[in-house]
């Protein structure tokens, strides 16, 4: 049986949540770029759960870019869709199947472009979300009047100068969930520039600027994609799997916005703030962060995923080490406090050990020696400046990453060769990898202590005894927590 409105009413024992029949009739109130799994398992999830209990009230407009792909299942399935929730919170097994219809339409932009012009005349219509990947908020010289403009940024301005024309009193709130900086802020720019270039006049830049609101963002939630749950007795194209787990934040001051997005109460995972560093910098060190320290340790010790690391009660309790008693610590400041540090690596523990995913240690190695570079060398700057010593399992982790991309063992990270080249060839080799600044972007031995301390981890030879290793350091370590 396919899941569509015909066919909703006879899964009301199919142990999946249903939409209310009042939330089909909800207004449109969002505009979104973007078809993919992290818009359906972020933000349209959010705005389902607030449907669903009475208030918001809002569907959503979807907007296809590309022809590739089709909106063929959207169509057949009157762009319903399930989301299954699958993971642990608090160390306790999450399944929940949501049949979400917070999707109202899919409109192709290339053969109905007319159709999305026509949403900025819905005075209800107050919300554009967006994720059209990095490479969708670049500079163009867009013609507005192109139907459609080539650019995502052409379309959004050709949107905005539509309800200027018709509804000037009500701009929008653009939430743009692209991964790159200050995503808001930038297509900002990129949208005036782009009007002054269309020569649209100095009243309508103005009203860009003034009565519309491009906040930054920040999204975190592994969504992996399309998923087969043949648990449901019904046929889903767009079904996709999501962990618990769920943030955005939202950068903004303006109460405007807060009334605007009225959907945020519902979840805690959804944060309004005047300033969303701080989010950036616990995922940064934190989430990312551990990855890439305990990476090379969880290859050589011989597991393949993330969930069959923390599996090992040894490896578990490193993780758990590695983020209270040395990152938090690192980068706990006056906006950062120890509070944020334990939930957030709380959940880090969960979403590390959710069974549901399989997150290989091998792709997380990809381009090993940047991700170390930009995620970990600050930890070890900030906990250096704090307390004058080198940290412990920071150490452990940056003599993995040399064990390993020393070894045989073949990593994608253009730097390998090179840490080969100088393993083998030079007297001192650790000496001369932290002095590499293309490596590092700075010469690593100012740090007084570092060198002896990678020395002392890599006669243990970790390559063979990384697990027993672990062990051995964390019986000197404060946390004796059991799992």
């Amino acid at each position: 049986m396919q899941l569509n409105i015909e066919n909703i009413d006879s899964l009301k024992n199919a142990h999946v949540i249903l939409p209310t029949k009042e939330s089909f009739q909800y207004p449109e109130k969002v505009l979104q770029f973007g078809t993919g799994v992290l818009l359906r398992g972020l933000p349209d999830y959010y705005i389902n759960k607030a449907n669903q209990s009475g208030f918001f009230k809002g569907r959503i407009v979807v907007v296809k870019s590309t022809n590739s792909g089709g909106a063929d299942a959207f169509s057949e399935q009157d762009s319903l869709y399930s989301v299954c929730v699958r993971g642990t919170v608090d160390g306790t097994l999450v399944e929940e199947d949501i049949i979400n219809n917070s999707i109202s339409r899919v409109i192709n932009a290339n053969t109905e472009w007319n159709k999305i012009l026509e949403t900025a005349s819905n005075k209800d219509l107050r919300i554009i979300i967006s994720n059209t990947t990095e490479v969708g908020i670049v500079d163009s010289d867009d013609k507005i009047m192109d139907a459609p403009p080539a650019s995502f940024p052409g379309k959004i301005l050709a949107i905005l100068y539509k309800r200027f024309e018709v509804s000037p009193e009500n701009g929008f709130v653009i939430l743009p969930t692209e991964l790159i900086s200050n995503n808001g802020e930038t297509l900002k720019k990129i949208v005036v520039n782009l009007a002054k270039k269309n020569n649209l006049g100095s009243e309508f830049v103005d009203w860009i600027i003034t009565r519309n609101h491009f906040c930054n963002t920040l999204v975190d939630r592994i969504v992996p994609g399309a998923y087969n749950n043949e648990n449901l007795s019904y046929d889903d194209k767009l079904m996709i799997m999501a962990e618990p787990f769920g943030l955005w934040a939202i950068e903004s001051k303006e109460e405007e916005v807060k009334q605007i997005l009225e959907f945020a109460t519902i979840d805690k995972g959804i944060v309004i703030t005047p300033s969303i560093e701080k989010f950036k910098e616990i995922k940064l060190r934190l989430l990312n962060g551990s990855h890439t320290l305990t990476c090379a340790l969880s290859i050589l010790s011989g597991f393949e995923t993330v969930k069959q690391s923390m599996q090992n009660e040894t490896f578990y309790q490193l993780v758990k080490t590695l983020l209270l008693e040395e990152i938090g610590p690192a980068i706990q400041s006056d906006t950062i406090s120890e509070n944020d540090i334990t939930n957030f690596s709380n959940s880090i523990l969960d979403r590390f050990s959710n069974p549901f995913l399989e997150h290989k240690w091998l792709s997380i190695a990809t381009n090993y020696t940047e991700k170390f570079k930009l995620r970990c060398i600050p930890i070890l700057d900030k906990w250096y400046n704090k307390y004058q010593s080198i940290p412990q399992f920071f150490s452990l982790g940056l003599a993995a990453y040399l064990q390993l991309l020393s070894s045989d063992i073949d990593i994608s990270d253009k730097s390998q060769n090179t840490i080969r080249e100088l393993w083998k060839s030079s007297s001192n080799p650790i000496n001369a990898i932290l002095k590499e600044t293309s490596f590092w972007g700075q010469d690593l031995t100012i740090y007084d202590g570092l060198e002896e301390k990678l020395a002392f981890y890599l006669d243990k030879n970790l390559q063979k005894n990384a697990i027993q290793y672990m062990s051995a350091i964390l019986k000197n370590t404060n946390i004796s927590d059991e799992k």
